[in-house]
Protein backbone atom coordinates (compact mmCIF):
# COMPACT_ATOMS: atom_id res chain seq x y z
CA UNK A 1 0.00 0.00 0.00
CA UNK A 2 1.43 3.38 -1.06
CA UNK A 3 0.34 6.38 1.01
CA UNK A 4 1.76 9.59 -0.51
CA UNK A 5 0.98 11.50 2.69
CA UNK A 6 0.71 8.75 5.26
CA UNK A 7 1.11 8.48 8.97
CA UNK A 8 1.83 5.96 11.70
CA UNK A 9 0.72 6.14 15.31
CA UNK A 10 2.95 4.30 17.74
CA UNK A 11 1.89 3.74 21.34
CA UNK A 12 4.04 3.86 24.46
CA UNK A 13 4.87 0.16 24.09
CA UNK A 14 6.26 0.67 20.61
CA UNK A 15 3.27 -0.93 18.88
CA UNK A 16 1.53 0.42 15.78
CA UNK A 17 -1.93 1.62 16.77
CA UNK A 18 -2.92 3.18 13.44
CA UNK A 19 -1.63 3.48 9.87
CA UNK A 20 -3.28 5.45 7.08
CA UNK A 21 -3.56 8.76 5.25
CA UNK A 22 -2.43 11.57 7.56
CA UNK A 23 -5.57 13.57 6.82
CA UNK A 24 -7.64 10.71 8.24
CA UNK A 25 -5.70 10.30 11.47
CA UNK A 26 -7.76 9.59 14.59
CA UNK A 27 -8.97 12.41 16.76
CA UNK A 28 -6.72 13.34 19.65
CA UNK A 29 -3.42 12.86 17.82
CA UNK A 30 -2.59 16.55 18.19
CA UNK A 31 -1.50 15.74 21.73
CA UNK A 32 1.15 13.20 20.71
CA UNK A 33 4.73 13.80 19.65
CA UNK A 34 4.86 14.21 15.87
CA UNK A 35 7.99 13.26 13.92
CA UNK A 36 7.67 14.86 10.49
CA UNK A 37 9.23 13.05 7.54
CA UNK A 38 7.56 14.86 4.66
CA UNK A 39 9.52 14.21 1.47
CA UNK A 40 10.92 10.94 2.80
CA UNK A 41 9.88 7.32 2.41
CA UNK A 42 8.98 5.25 5.46
CA UNK A 43 9.39 1.50 5.00
CA UNK A 44 9.33 -1.51 7.35
CA UNK A 45 12.69 -2.23 8.96
CA UNK A 46 15.02 -4.39 6.90
CA UNK A 47 15.54 -8.03 7.91
CA UNK A 48 18.92 -9.59 7.12
CA UNK A 49 18.45 -13.35 7.38
CA UNK A 50 22.12 -14.30 7.08
CA UNK A 51 25.41 -12.59 7.91
CA UNK A 52 28.61 -13.31 9.85
CA UNK A 53 29.80 -11.28 12.85
CA UNK A 54 33.47 -12.47 12.89
CA UNK A 55 33.88 -11.71 9.17
CA UNK A 56 33.44 -8.00 9.82
CA UNK A 57 36.89 -7.04 8.55
CA UNK A 58 37.28 -9.28 5.50
CA UNK A 59 34.80 -7.76 3.06
CA UNK A 60 36.26 -7.66 -0.45
CA UNK A 61 39.10 -10.02 0.46
CA UNK A 62 40.25 -12.13 -2.45
CA UNK A 63 40.65 -15.78 -1.58
CA UNK A 64 41.98 -16.87 -4.96
CA UNK A 65 39.19 -19.37 -5.52
CA UNK A 66 35.63 -20.25 -4.65
CA UNK A 67 33.95 -21.04 -1.33
CA UNK A 68 36.29 -23.62 0.20
CA UNK A 69 39.46 -21.73 -0.76
CA UNK A 70 38.01 -18.48 0.56
CA UNK A 71 37.21 -20.08 3.91
CA UNK A 72 40.67 -21.58 4.20
CA UNK A 73 42.70 -18.57 3.10
CA UNK A 74 40.61 -15.66 4.37
CA UNK A 75 37.79 -16.51 6.76
CA UNK A 76 39.26 -18.97 9.24
CA UNK A 77 42.35 -16.83 10.01
CA UNK A 78 40.14 -13.74 10.36
CA UNK A 79 37.71 -15.44 12.73
CA UNK A 80 40.60 -16.64 14.91
CA UNK A 81 41.40 -12.98 15.74
CA UNK A 82 38.25 -12.87 17.88
CA UNK A 83 40.07 -14.85 20.56
CA UNK A 84 41.45 -11.45 21.59
CA UNK A 85 38.98 -10.01 24.11
CA UNK A 86 39.51 -6.33 23.29
CA UNK A 87 39.46 -6.91 19.55
CA UNK A 88 36.19 -8.82 19.86
CA UNK A 89 34.60 -6.10 22.02
CA UNK A 90 35.54 -3.35 19.58
CA UNK A 91 34.37 -5.40 16.61
CA UNK A 92 31.02 -6.11 18.26
CA UNK A 93 30.36 -2.41 18.80
CA UNK A 94 31.25 -1.61 15.20
CA UNK A 95 29.20 -4.50 13.83
CA UNK A 96 26.03 -3.49 15.65
CA UNK A 97 26.38 0.17 14.84
CA UNK A 98 26.94 -0.76 11.21
CA UNK A 99 23.64 -2.65 11.20
CA UNK A 100 21.88 0.34 12.72
CA UNK A 101 23.45 2.66 10.14
CA UNK A 102 22.13 0.43 7.35
CA UNK A 103 18.60 0.15 8.72
CA UNK A 104 18.95 -3.57 9.42
CA UNK A 105 16.59 -3.66 12.35
CA UNK A 106 16.44 -7.48 12.57
CA UNK A 107 19.18 -9.97 11.76
CA UNK A 108 20.16 -13.62 12.03
CA UNK A 109 23.87 -13.50 12.77
CA UNK A 110 26.35 -16.36 12.64
CA UNK A 111 28.54 -15.61 15.60
CA UNK A 112 32.04 -16.18 16.88
CA UNK A 113 33.37 -19.42 18.27
CA UNK A 114 34.59 -17.60 21.37
CA UNK A 115 32.07 -17.09 24.22
CA UNK A 116 33.48 -13.70 25.25
CA UNK A 117 33.03 -12.44 21.66
CA UNK A 118 29.43 -13.64 21.61
CA UNK A 119 28.75 -11.91 24.91
CA UNK A 120 30.22 -8.71 23.48
CA UNK A 121 27.95 -9.03 20.44
CA UNK A 122 24.86 -9.53 22.58
CA UNK A 123 25.78 -6.61 24.83
CA UNK A 124 26.35 -4.35 21.83
CA UNK A 125 23.04 -5.37 20.23
CA UNK A 126 21.22 -4.53 23.47
CA UNK A 127 22.92 -1.14 23.76
CA UNK A 128 22.16 -0.30 20.14
CA UNK A 129 18.56 -1.48 20.43
CA UNK A 130 18.74 -4.02 17.62
CA UNK A 131 16.58 -7.09 17.19
CA UNK A 132 19.05 -9.96 16.75
CA UNK A 133 19.17 -13.75 16.70
CA UNK A 134 22.68 -15.15 17.00
CA UNK A 135 24.65 -18.21 18.04
CA UNK A 136 28.25 -19.39 18.12
CA UNK A 137 29.39 -20.95 14.85
CA UNK A 138 30.15 -24.53 15.85
CA UNK A 139 33.12 -26.33 14.28
CA UNK A 140 34.48 -29.69 15.42
CA UNK A 141 36.50 -30.54 12.29
CA UNK A 142 38.28 -28.46 9.69
CA UNK A 143 41.58 -27.68 7.94
CA UNK A 144 44.72 -26.52 9.72
CA UNK A 145 43.76 -22.87 9.14
CA UNK A 146 40.72 -23.44 11.39
CA UNK A 147 42.54 -25.05 14.32
CA UNK A 148 41.93 -22.10 16.64
CA UNK A 149 38.19 -22.36 15.97
CA UNK A 150 37.72 -26.08 16.65
CA UNK A 151 36.43 -27.69 19.81
CA UNK A 152 35.82 -31.27 20.85
CA UNK A 153 32.29 -32.51 20.28
CA UNK A 154 31.55 -32.58 24.00
CA UNK A 155 32.83 -29.02 24.44
CA UNK A 156 30.82 -27.86 21.44
CA UNK A 157 27.58 -29.11 22.94
CA UNK A 158 28.41 -27.67 26.35
CA UNK A 159 29.15 -24.26 24.83
CA UNK A 160 25.92 -24.19 22.82
CA UNK A 161 23.88 -25.28 25.84
CA UNK A 162 25.47 -22.58 27.97
CA UNK A 163 24.76 -19.94 25.33
CA UNK A 164 21.10 -20.96 25.19
CA UNK A 165 20.70 -20.97 28.94
CA UNK A 166 22.40 -17.60 29.37
CA UNK A 167 21.19 -15.75 26.30
CA UNK A 168 17.85 -17.15 25.17
CA UNK A 169 14.54 -16.14 26.80
CA UNK A 170 13.25 -19.53 27.91
CA UNK A 171 10.23 -18.05 29.66
CA UNK A 172 7.38 -17.67 27.11
CA UNK A 173 6.25 -14.31 28.47
CA UNK A 174 9.77 -12.92 28.32
CA UNK A 175 10.30 -14.38 24.86
CA UNK A 176 7.18 -12.65 23.50
CA UNK A 177 8.90 -9.29 23.88
CA UNK A 178 12.60 -10.22 23.68
CA UNK A 179 14.81 -8.49 21.15
CA UNK A 180 17.71 -10.96 21.42
CA UNK A 181 17.42 -14.73 20.95
CA UNK A 182 19.78 -17.65 20.31
CA UNK A 183 20.33 -20.03 17.39
CA UNK A 184 22.10 -23.39 17.14
CA UNK A 185 24.56 -22.98 14.25
CA UNK A 186 26.95 -25.58 12.87
CA UNK A 187 28.92 -23.66 10.22
CA UNK A 188 28.13 -26.16 7.48
CA UNK A 189 28.16 -29.90 6.97
CA UNK A 190 31.93 -30.11 6.42
CA UNK A 191 32.65 -28.39 9.77
CA UNK A 192 31.03 -31.06 11.90
CA UNK A 193 30.74 -34.85 12.03
CA UNK A 194 27.81 -37.23 12.17
CA UNK A 195 28.40 -37.52 15.90
CA UNK A 196 28.24 -33.72 16.28
CA UNK A 197 25.04 -33.55 14.23
CA UNK A 198 23.39 -36.21 16.37
CA UNK A 199 24.35 -34.39 19.57
CA UNK A 200 23.22 -31.01 18.21
CA UNK A 201 19.93 -32.55 17.11
CA UNK A 202 19.33 -34.00 20.56
CA UNK A 203 20.21 -30.66 22.17
CA UNK A 204 17.99 -28.76 19.77
CA UNK A 205 15.09 -31.08 20.52
CA UNK A 206 15.42 -30.09 24.18
CA UNK A 207 14.95 -26.41 23.36
CA UNK A 208 12.97 -26.37 20.12
CA UNK A 209 9.70 -25.68 21.96
CA UNK A 210 11.41 -22.75 23.71
CA UNK A 211 11.80 -20.89 20.42
CA UNK A 212 15.49 -21.57 19.83
CA UNK A 213 16.53 -21.20 16.19
CA UNK A 214 18.64 -23.34 13.88
CA UNK A 215 20.77 -22.08 11.01
CA UNK A 216 23.56 -23.25 8.72
CA UNK A 217 24.58 -23.25 5.05
CA UNK A 218 23.08 -25.44 2.33
CA UNK A 219 24.18 -26.24 -1.23
CA UNK A 220 26.10 -23.04 -1.80
CA UNK A 221 28.87 -24.14 -4.16
CA UNK A 222 28.74 -26.94 -6.71
CA UNK A 223 32.09 -26.77 -8.47
CA UNK A 224 32.50 -30.15 -10.22
CA UNK A 225 34.58 -32.70 -8.38
CA UNK A 226 35.73 -30.86 -5.26
CA UNK A 227 33.15 -28.18 -4.53
CA UNK A 228 31.07 -27.95 -1.38
CA UNK A 229 28.13 -30.07 -2.51
CA UNK A 230 30.29 -32.86 -3.92
CA UNK A 231 32.48 -32.84 -0.81
CA UNK A 232 29.46 -33.12 1.52
CA UNK A 233 27.99 -36.02 -0.45
CA UNK A 234 31.34 -37.79 -0.37
CA UNK A 235 32.07 -37.11 3.31
CA UNK A 236 28.71 -38.38 4.55
CA UNK A 237 27.76 -40.81 1.79
CA UNK A 238 24.30 -39.22 1.60
CA UNK A 239 22.07 -38.91 -1.46
CA UNK A 240 21.18 -35.26 -0.89
CA UNK A 241 22.90 -32.43 0.96
CA UNK A 242 19.73 -31.57 2.89
CA UNK A 243 19.64 -35.07 4.40
CA UNK A 244 22.57 -34.07 6.61
CA UNK A 245 20.33 -31.58 8.44
CA UNK A 246 17.25 -33.78 8.25
CA UNK A 247 18.64 -36.43 10.61
CA UNK A 248 19.59 -38.74 7.70
CA UNK A 249 23.33 -38.18 7.84
CA UNK A 250 24.49 -41.82 7.80
CA UNK A 251 25.59 -43.71 4.69
CA UNK A 252 22.98 -43.84 1.92
CA UNK A 253 20.94 -41.23 3.86
CA UNK A 254 20.06 -43.60 6.67
CA UNK A 255 18.56 -42.04 9.80
CA UNK A 256 21.12 -41.18 12.44
CA UNK A 257 19.46 -38.65 14.73
CA UNK A 258 16.79 -35.97 15.09
CA UNK A 259 15.96 -33.69 12.18
CA UNK A 260 17.05 -30.07 12.47
CA UNK A 261 14.46 -28.84 9.98
CA UNK A 262 11.24 -27.06 10.85
CA UNK A 263 9.85 -23.75 11.98
CA UNK A 264 12.65 -21.30 12.89
CA UNK A 265 15.20 -23.17 10.72
CA UNK A 266 16.90 -20.87 8.22
CA UNK A 267 19.45 -22.30 5.79
CA UNK A 268 21.56 -19.98 3.67
CA UNK A 269 21.91 -20.10 -0.11
CA UNK A 270 20.19 -23.21 -1.50
CA UNK A 271 21.73 -22.42 -4.89
CA UNK A 272 21.94 -26.03 -6.05
CA UNK A 273 19.02 -27.72 -4.30
CA UNK A 274 17.31 -30.67 -5.94
CA UNK A 275 13.51 -30.47 -6.39
CA UNK A 276 13.06 -33.05 -3.63
CA UNK A 277 15.11 -30.88 -1.27
CA UNK A 278 12.97 -27.84 -1.97
CA UNK A 279 9.86 -29.93 -1.40
CA UNK A 280 11.21 -31.12 1.94
CA UNK A 281 12.15 -27.59 3.02
CA UNK A 282 8.64 -26.38 2.24
CA UNK A 283 6.99 -29.37 3.89
CA UNK A 284 9.01 -28.90 7.09
CA UNK A 285 8.42 -25.14 7.28
CA UNK A 286 12.13 -24.37 6.93
CA UNK A 287 13.26 -21.22 5.12
CA UNK A 288 16.09 -20.18 2.83
CA UNK A 289 18.20 -17.04 3.16
CA UNK A 290 18.96 -15.90 -0.38
CA UNK A 291 22.32 -14.11 -0.68
CA UNK A 292 22.72 -12.94 -4.29
CA UNK A 293 25.72 -10.66 -3.67
CA UNK A 294 27.90 -13.31 -2.04
CA UNK A 295 26.87 -15.88 -4.62
CA UNK A 296 28.25 -13.56 -7.27
CA UNK A 297 31.39 -12.75 -5.29
CA UNK A 298 32.34 -16.41 -4.81
CA UNK A 299 31.14 -17.62 -8.21
CA UNK A 300 28.65 -19.95 -6.57
CA UNK A 301 25.89 -19.53 -9.15
CA UNK A 302 22.37 -18.18 -8.81
CA UNK A 303 19.60 -19.58 -6.66
CA UNK A 304 16.76 -20.25 -9.15
CA UNK A 305 14.15 -17.81 -7.91
CA UNK A 306 11.19 -19.03 -9.91
CA UNK A 307 11.64 -22.72 -9.07
CA UNK A 308 12.52 -22.10 -5.42
CA UNK A 309 9.58 -19.85 -4.62
CA UNK A 310 7.20 -22.05 -6.62
CA UNK A 311 8.11 -24.91 -4.28
CA UNK A 312 6.53 -23.02 -1.39
CA UNK A 313 9.77 -22.33 0.48
CA UNK A 314 9.95 -18.97 2.25
CA UNK A 315 12.83 -17.02 0.69
CA UNK A 316 14.26 -14.17 2.75
CA UNK A 317 17.15 -11.87 1.86
CA UNK A 318 20.62 -12.14 3.39
CA UNK A 319 23.64 -9.90 2.89
CA UNK A 320 26.06 -12.71 3.82
CA UNK A 321 28.63 -10.23 5.02
CA UNK A 322 31.53 -10.81 4.36
CA UNK A 323 31.37 -12.89 1.18
CA UNK A 324 28.62 -10.42 0.47
CA UNK A 325 30.21 -6.99 0.33
CA UNK A 326 26.98 -4.98 0.64
CA UNK A 327 25.56 -4.26 4.10
CA UNK A 328 22.70 -2.12 2.86
CA UNK A 329 19.72 -4.34 2.08
CA UNK A 330 18.43 -2.21 -0.86
CA UNK A 331 21.80 -2.79 -2.55
CA UNK A 332 21.33 -6.52 -2.01
CA UNK A 333 17.86 -6.20 -3.55
CA UNK A 334 19.41 -4.36 -6.49
CA UNK A 335 21.66 -7.37 -7.09
CA UNK A 336 18.74 -9.72 -6.53
CA UNK A 337 16.72 -8.10 -9.33
CA UNK A 338 19.64 -8.20 -11.75
CA UNK A 339 20.74 -11.79 -11.21
CA UNK A 340 17.22 -13.20 -11.57
CA UNK A 341 16.42 -11.06 -14.59
CA UNK A 342 19.59 -12.55 -16.09
CA UNK A 343 18.71 -16.20 -15.46
CA UNK A 344 18.50 -18.25 -18.64
CA UNK A 345 15.34 -18.92 -20.61
CA UNK A 346 12.13 -19.60 -18.74
CA UNK A 347 13.94 -19.25 -15.39
CA UNK A 348 14.33 -15.51 -15.94
CA UNK A 349 12.23 -13.41 -13.58
CA UNK A 350 11.90 -9.62 -13.48
CA UNK A 351 10.94 -9.20 -9.85
CA UNK A 352 8.59 -6.32 -9.09
CA UNK A 353 8.98 -3.83 -6.25
CA UNK A 354 6.50 -5.63 -3.99
CA UNK A 355 8.38 -8.93 -4.34
CA UNK A 356 11.68 -7.26 -3.53
CA UNK A 357 10.39 -5.35 -0.50
CA UNK A 358 8.59 -8.46 0.77
CA UNK A 359 11.81 -10.50 0.57
CA UNK A 360 13.61 -7.90 2.68
CA UNK A 361 10.88 -7.42 5.29
CA UNK A 362 7.90 -9.71 5.75
CA UNK A 363 9.58 -12.82 4.29
CA UNK A 364 12.43 -12.33 6.73
CA UNK A 365 9.95 -11.95 9.57
CA UNK A 366 8.21 -15.15 8.44
CA UNK A 367 11.49 -17.07 8.17
CA UNK A 368 12.38 -15.98 11.71
CA UNK A 369 8.92 -16.79 13.08
CA UNK A 370 8.37 -13.13 13.90
CA UNK A 371 5.63 -12.39 11.40
CA UNK A 372 3.16 -11.69 14.19
CA UNK A 373 5.47 -8.97 15.53
CA UNK A 374 7.26 -7.29 12.59
CA UNK A 375 7.50 -7.15 8.80
CA UNK A 376 4.87 -4.56 7.85
CA UNK A 377 2.74 -1.78 9.30
CA UNK A 378 -0.28 -3.79 10.40
CA UNK A 379 -1.93 -2.47 13.55
CA UNK A 380 -0.63 -4.29 16.61
CA UNK A 381 2.79 -5.02 15.22
CA UNK A 382 5.96 -3.57 16.69
CA UNK A 383 7.10 -0.34 15.05
CA UNK A 384 10.28 -1.42 13.27
CA UNK A 385 10.83 1.02 10.43
CA UNK A 386 13.35 2.91 8.35
CA UNK A 387 13.22 6.40 6.86
CA UNK A 388 14.76 7.01 3.43
CA UNK A 389 15.43 10.69 2.73
CA UNK A 390 16.22 11.50 -0.94
CA UNK A 391 17.90 14.74 0.10
CA UNK A 392 20.64 12.65 1.70
CA UNK A 393 21.16 10.56 -1.44
CA UNK A 394 21.97 12.53 -4.62
CA UNK A 395 21.56 9.45 -6.84
CA UNK A 396 17.99 8.96 -5.66
CA UNK A 397 17.11 12.66 -5.53
CA UNK A 398 18.18 13.22 -9.13
CA UNK A 399 16.23 10.20 -10.30
CA UNK A 400 13.06 11.29 -8.53
CA UNK A 401 13.36 14.90 -9.68
CA UNK A 402 13.41 13.83 -13.33
CA UNK A 403 10.86 11.09 -13.00
CA UNK A 404 7.67 11.17 -15.12
CA UNK A 405 4.79 10.00 -12.87
CA UNK A 406 2.44 7.39 -14.31
CA UNK A 407 -1.25 8.25 -14.62
CA UNK A 408 -2.52 5.24 -12.67
CA UNK A 409 -1.82 5.74 -8.92
CA UNK A 410 -1.30 2.03 -8.24
CA UNK A 411 1.13 1.61 -11.12
CA UNK A 412 2.91 4.82 -10.18
CA UNK A 413 3.28 3.69 -6.58
CA UNK A 414 4.91 0.44 -7.68
CA UNK A 415 7.25 2.27 -10.05
CA UNK A 416 8.18 4.76 -7.32
CA UNK A 417 8.96 1.98 -4.83
CA UNK A 418 11.04 0.15 -7.43
CA UNK A 419 13.09 3.31 -8.04
CA UNK A 420 13.60 3.85 -4.31
CA UNK A 421 14.74 0.25 -3.69
CA UNK A 422 17.04 0.15 -6.70
CA UNK A 423 18.61 3.61 -6.49
CA UNK A 424 18.96 4.32 -2.76
CA UNK A 425 22.44 4.20 -1.25
CA UNK A 426 23.16 3.92 2.44
CA UNK A 427 23.61 7.68 2.73
CA UNK A 428 19.85 7.96 2.15
CA UNK A 429 18.99 6.25 5.42
CA UNK A 430 17.92 9.04 7.77
CA UNK A 431 16.60 7.07 10.74
CA UNK A 432 15.82 3.54 11.87
CA UNK A 433 13.52 2.40 14.65
CA UNK A 434 13.02 -0.85 16.56
CA UNK A 435 9.81 -1.13 18.54
CA UNK A 436 9.28 2.60 18.22
CA UNK A 437 12.74 3.45 19.59
CA UNK A 438 15.06 5.38 17.34
CA UNK A 439 18.43 3.74 16.77
CA UNK A 440 21.52 5.92 16.84
CA UNK A 441 22.75 6.02 13.24
CA UNK A 442 25.23 8.90 13.40
CA UNK A 443 28.23 7.57 11.47
CA UNK A 444 30.50 10.21 12.97
CA UNK A 445 29.91 8.72 16.41
CA UNK A 446 30.56 5.18 15.16
CA UNK A 447 34.06 6.11 14.15
CA UNK A 448 34.83 7.09 17.75
CA UNK A 449 33.53 3.88 19.33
Amino acid sequence: MHLPDGGLLVDDDGLISWCGPWAERPEGTTAVVVVDHHGSFVLPGFVDAHLHFPQLHVLDSRGGGQLLEWLDRVVFPAEARFEDVEYARSAAAHFCRQLATMGTTTSLVLGSQFPHAQQSLTDAAQRTGLRMITGRTTMTVGPASANALLTSESDAIALVRDEIQRGHPLDPTERASALQQVAVIPRFALSVTARTLRALGELYDEYRADGVYFSSHLSENNRPGDGEVASVLAAYGVRRYLDVFDGKFLADSAAGGPSLLGRRTVLAHGVHCMPAELERLAESGSALAHCPVSQQFLGSGTMPWRATTASGVTVAIGSDVAAGDEWFIPRVLNACFKVHHSESGDASMALNAADLLFAATNAGARALDLEDRIGNFDVGKEADLVVIDPDRCPELAELLDGRDPRPDPATDGEALLFAVLMATRETGLAEAYVRGRRLDTDVREFANA
